[in-house]
């Protein structure tokens, strides 16, 4: 204990250079667990879509290809349609266990009838579909009646109404699904009953009515059997149905991906040139704070302190400033993504999904074992020298 307060009292005794590299500490370690929490949630936000789905393979039209991926992800509306019938021809595909289509519709923009501006509204099947329906099973209890919807976690009732309106009718919302960082969050689910008396009712209640394609489809959710290889049933889907395309599930979000790994890259670059910087300026400012204290050890050393102790002195104090910044510049960044996370998910047009408290743990874990790591090492030398000198020298010095 005496060693922790000695430790103490040096950091207090040097106050700018403490304060100098608590302050290193603090911007290495945010940045190095900020940039971490951002890559490891873009990365988890990525694969709660692709549970969402629960399909292995997404069948969508040709011109679609390119904006499929956008779609999802942001919550904008693909308007590419395909006939009703690709559903059957799929599901005749060897390999294929079950399909269910589904309609991408939205709500009107800026439009009095509807709660939500340009909402994106899926109609799903209920008799074949495996997204939604096993997820009511477990959390309601029982299928979806008209006029009733599931929203994405960000689908709320407006404030003093009991209904959302949707083209000026009023439905029930039965549930929200958990967050997945993407475009989800900002989608409506409801049946095809339910799509069907809302355009019923459109008709006089909106300002543009809801068209609810009759004999089209916006796309096709693939289910495999045991043991089908996803890859050989998407060109059998290619060759045997014209003008669409078969998305395997990992090859969705393709150029999303890419984007994460080239992040990683760079983030990897980025920490091993800050960790250089960090570790040459944090040993440079305790060889400086060293130098000038070559007499107060000296005196240490005459009063009988070893020369380990003088070491370990010197090490306490690192440390002590390295897990102090470490943990002020974890929690304070943080914070920061948890507050503004949406707005970084704005600006960097990635989804992003705030990791696990569990996830958090480990990252915290590493982040101030790395940035301890890194302040032991750089005074490790001058500590060194410094234990080891000659007492008679230090004290003339």
């Amino acid at each position: 204990m005496r060693l922790i307060h000695f430790a103490i009292r040096n950091i207090k005794g040097y106050g700018f250079r403490s304060l100098a590299i608590f302050l290193s500490v603090l911007v290495f370690a945010g940045l190095l667990v900020g940039t971490t929490v951002i890559i490891k949630g873009t990365q988890s936000s990525l694969n709660a879509g692709l549970q969402r789905l629960g399909a292995n393979i997404v069948v969508i039209p040709q011109d679609a290809e390119d904006t499929f991926d956008t779609a999802l992800l942001t919550g904008t509306n693909d308007k590419n349609l395909m006939p009703a019938d690709v559903a059957l021809k799929v599901a005749s595909i060897p390999g294929v266990a079950s399909v269910s289509s589904q309609i991408y519709l939205s709500t009107l923009y800026g439009a009095d009838c509807c709660s939500f501006s340009e909402t994106p509204l899926i109609v799903f099947d209920p008799s074949t579909d495996f997204t939604i329906t096993p997820w009511l099973k477990s959390h309601l209890g029982r299928p979806l009646a008209t006029g009733e919807i599931i929203g994405g976690s960000s689908i709320f009732v407006p404030r003093g109404n009991q209904y959302i309106s949707l083209y000026g009718y009023n439905v029930t919302l039965a549930g929200n699904l958990e967050a997945t960082g993407t475009g989800l969050d900002q989608t409506i689910f409801m049946t095809q009953a339910t799509a069907q008396a809302i355009a019923q009712s459109s008709l006089t209640t909106a300002a543009e009515p809801l068209t609810v394609p009759s004999g089209e489809i916006s796309s096709v959710l693939v289910k495999l059997k045991p043991g089908a290889d996803a890859h050989k049933v998407s060109l059998q889907i290619y060759e045997n149905v014209p003008n669409v395309s078969a998305i395997e599930s990992p090859n969705l979000f393709g150029t999303f991906r890419n984007q994460i790994t080239g992040l990683l890259l760079a983030f990897f670059v980025l920490m091993i040139i800050l960790w250089v910087v960090a570790l040459f300026l944090i040993a440079m400012m305790f060889s400086m704070s060293v130098n000038e204290r070559k007499r107060e050890l000296a005196v240490l050393r005459a009063i009988g302190a070893t020369r380990n102790y003088v070491l370990r002195s010197v090490l306490a104090e690192a440390s002590i400033l390295a897990l102090g910044g470490a943990a002020l510049g974890v929690a304070g960044t943080s914070a920061l993504l948890y507050l503004f996370q949406g707005f970084l998910s704005n600006i960097f047009k990635l989804p992003f999904l705030f990791p696990s408290a569990a996830s958090l743990a480990i990252i915290f874990g590493i982040g101030g074992i790395f940035a301890l790591i890194t302040v032991v090492l750089a005074v490790l030398i001058p500590a060194s020298r410094i234990s080891r000198e000659e007492l008679a020298i230090a004290m003339r010095e």
